[in-house]
């Protein structure tokens, strides 16, 4: 029974698409912030994709096709956490209803999405986390991303911990919870509309006067680096977990060591 008490708690890491392909260093920094919570923490090589552009795009075979292969690869685990509000709205809000004429694949993708959490609110709202040990010195501001905020109420969770990075001054961004226009295939789809609205994201983030910009979201952060570059601002643009894991030793997103 000792034994059983003193167990720490296993996690299944999804490390997102965008994470793995571009900027690998937020899942070594989500890692390093799960394990200081007092979990292990492992990444399943079978994972995939989490089927939102499909999901987005109407087509549900494939979807259920993707949910089912990343239920069975996480199944095993206490807790499922994604560095990403909206990957992790996807895995734990919407793979159940997938399956509604399944009781069987329903029922299991029930009960995977009970255990599916954005990394920040696991780290506080789970683990009850309340600082880091980490040093960022300068201002930055952060931008709520839309799924983040609405489907899984992360709002007050990142700023408590922003709280404690010493040297760090966060400055509110006006309309932090006003979509970045990246929207997943929306931007692709609307190219114009897309950015239109990432260009008045951009306006108020220089108008903030921070030097950094923050967000919980590849998808959102890699849409507005790219137009403050287009744009020739100089704000630079990180992941979140990278700046609460104290792993800032890359350049910023979109940016090269040169640059």
């Amino acid at each position: 029974m000792a034994d059983e008490k003193a167990r720490r708690p296993k996690v299944g890491l999804f490390v997102t698409c965008l994470v793995d392909l571009f900027r690998p260093t937020v899942g070594f920094a989500a890692v390093k912030l799960i394990e200081a919570a007092g979990c292990d923490v492992e990444v399943p090589a079978a994972q995939t994709c989490c089927g939102q552009p499909a999901f987005n795009s109407g087509d549900d075979g494939d979807t259920r096709a993707i949910a089912r292969g990343v239920i069975k690869a996480f199944e095993s685990y206490d807790y499922v956490v994604a560095p990403s509000g909206s990957c992790g709205g996807m895995l734990k809000l919407h793979y159940a209803g997938l399956f509604n004429d399944d009781p069987a694949w329903k029922a299991r993708a029930e009960a995977f999405g009970a255990k599916v959490h954005e990394l920040v609110s696991f780290l506080t709202d789970v683990r009850g986390m309340k600082d880091v040990a980490a040093r960022f010195p300068g201002s930055v501001t952060y931008h709520d991303s839309c799924a983040g905020l609405r489907e899984l109420g992360i709002r007050d969770q990142p700023r408590q911990l922003l709280g404690s990075v010493e040297g760090l001054k966060l400055v509110e961004l006006k309309d932090a919870n006003v979509c970045c226009g990246f929207g997943g295939t929306f931007c692709v789809k609307y190219p114009d509309i897309s950015n239109a609205i990432v260009e008045r994201k951009t306006e108020e983030i220089v108008a903030s006067g921070a030097e950094t910009l923050l967000a919980g979201d590849m998808g959102c952060l890699m849409n507005m680096a790219g137009k403050l570059q287009r744009e020739n601002r100089s704000v630079s643009v990180r992941h979140v977990a990278e700046v609460l894991a104290d792993m800032t030793d890359v350049p910023p997103i979109g940016e090269t060591r040169e640059s």
